[in-house]
């Protein structure tokens, strides 16, 4: 065990919750040690949206704390237009001196490769070292090709989905750092099953969260709250 972590798996903490909402969950996020947190995915409004100093003030607190920065933006599986992605990605390295990218909504399909080979490689042009494919389930396996993404989110839903979820053969030869699992719904006391579950099925980087609705994102890993209030925003 490291870190006092229930397992080995570092944690991506997507923290879809504005600082001035909820300024306790972002120092929190700043006080983990950074070992155990693979990346921090800063997301203002589905995108980076309109200059905010409260957001950015926030965001350079982690930056400072030594976590790595993932902007995100979503690529409508497919169909946002390439340009308008990559703008995405820009507006963030400018304002908040992202490390990464996180691309949500990623197609699963093998159409679409070759669009986000195209991503990938804009990304990195624009000095992302980290790119994060997010497609919330298992895809095509040639999206596991090297020098593509660096992770791929191959699950994000609920715990219940979780408990039910089947590995496709092919994720066996790839690195379990190259997968990342995001569970939402998860009570309290599982927390420490769904990290041992998340290991087990081999998924080097995982978050598991007690939030629900239409944004579950808005509440912290439960490895973070460890000694703290739990205070869900209603």
């Amino acid at each position: 065990m490291t870190g006092g972590s229930h397992h080995d798996g570092r944690l991506l903490v997507p923290l879809y919750v504005h600082p001035a909402v909820d300024p306790a969950a972002w120092q929190a996020v700043a006080a983990a040690d950074p070992k155990r947190i693979a990346a921090v995915v800063l997301n203002l409004a589905d995108g980076p949206g309109d200059p905010d100093h409260v957001f950015a003030e926030a965001a350079e607190e982690l930056r400072k704390a030594g976590l790595p920065l993932l902007g995100y933006a979503d690529t409508d599986y497919g169909r946002r237009p390439h340009a308008a992605v990559v703008s995405d990605i820009l507006t963030y390295r400018q304002r908040h001196g992202i490390t990464g990218v996180y691309l949500d909504q990623v197609s699963a399909a093998p159409g679409a490769l070759p669009h986000y080979r195209r991503l990938a490689t804009a990304a990195r042009a624009a000095g992302c070292a980290t790119v994060v494919f997010g497609h919330g389930d298992h895809p095509d396996p040639g999206y596991a090709e090297v020098g593509l993404a660096d992770l791929l989110v191959t699950f994000e839903g609920d715990w219940t989905a979780y408990q039910e979820l089947a590995l496709p053969l092919w994720t066996g030869r790839h690195a379990a750092a190259r997968f990342c699992h995001l569970v939402y719904d998860v009570p309290a006391e599982r927390s420490g099953e769904a990290a041992a579950l998340i290991a087990a099925r081999r998924a080097g980087v995982g978050c598991a969260v007690p939030g629900t609705g239409d944004n579950p994102w808005r509440t912290l890993p439960h490895e973070l709250t460890v000694g703290r209030p739990v205070t869900e925003p209603t």
